[in-house]
């Protein structure tokens, strides 16, 4: 059995790390947008952009992490990919929300999670244009700049306020629209902030009834399902599976029961 002791000290040294990190590159991202920001590459489409800042922020970021525990993995959505022999992985999103940055839109967040073992221990999720950071440890709550927060209780389904967002490939889009235009009517909104890791957090903080979305990456999804969790929120995919690629749910466990098979005859988890 692990030393309990040994453990907890092991979560405080990635909280904090991950903390900085995070803050450090947070101050980068906001301080150092230079005003003719432009795209430096596409991914999946040509609206699926990469800045030069979200590569400054991951080669930062992947930078302090490794200088204080060099025999770490990494995983990073701008190409970080080291598999490290220390059990311990951090999964790093170094800008959710991009085109909003692109933009100079204020709904943008460094996520940086630390995965033992496969399983994710530590997410840290930080808003600088909020003033916000939230984080949370495997079985030790959620909080927002310190402060423990939790998710709202459930409300029938027809005052829910839901979040989600869509891919960026034509046929997905159009699949998406289909699933909302079908609950829409059903539910009291939905918002589309352009950030998953946001969603999460105000999932976990109360602001968003629940929130579902189609194609994230263990990258978007890593810190903010932990910080939902842990603020009582319950997450995952299809009926029976966690939170992926193909569907990531959150929500208050009663709107989620209600929420996951809707979600799932509705199609949301295929073009």
């Amino acid at each position: 059995m692990p030393d309990p002791t040994q453990t907890d000290a092991l979560y405080d040294d990635l909280l904090e790390l991950a903390l900085e990190a995070a803050r450090r590159a947070g101050t980068l991202l906001r301080d150092g947008r230079p005003a003719d920001l432009g795209v430096a590459a596409t991914k999946t489409s040509p609206i699926d952009v990469v800045t030069e800042m979200d590569l400054a922020s991951e080669k930062l970021i992947t930078g302090f992490l490794g200088e204080h525990r060099p025999d770490d993995g990494f995983l990073g959505e701008e190409g970080a990919s080291i598999e490290g022999t220390s059990g311990i992985r951090w999964v790093i999103d170094p800008v959710d929300g991009t085109v909003n940055y692109l933009y100079d839109l204020p709904s943008w967040a460094v996520s940086i999670a630390a995965e033992k073992d496969g399983e994710v221990v530590v997410g840290v999720v930080a808003a600088p244009m909020r003033g916000e950071t939230c984080h949370a440890v495997l079985g030790r709550g959620a909080y927002n700049n310190g402060e423990p927060v939790r998710h709202r209780p459930a409300p029938p389904l027809s005052q829910a306020l839901l979040g989600t967002g869509f891919a960026y490939l034509a046929d997905r889009r159009a699949a998406q629209a289909e699933v909302v235009r079908t609950l829409l009517p059903q539910v009291r909104d939905i918002r589309r902030g352009g950030s998953a890791a946001i969603d999460l957090c105000d999932v976990a903080c109360g602001r968003l009834d629940a929130y579902y979305e189609r194609g994230l990456n263990p990258w978007d999804l890593a810190a903010g399902t932990l910080i939902a969790r842990e603020a009582g929120a319950r997450t995952g995919g299809r009926p029976g599976q966690p939170a992926s690629h193909e569907l990531t749910l959150a929500a208050s466990p009663e709107l989620f029961a209600q929420l996951q098979p809707m979600l799932d005859e509705l199609g949301a988890w295929h073009d």
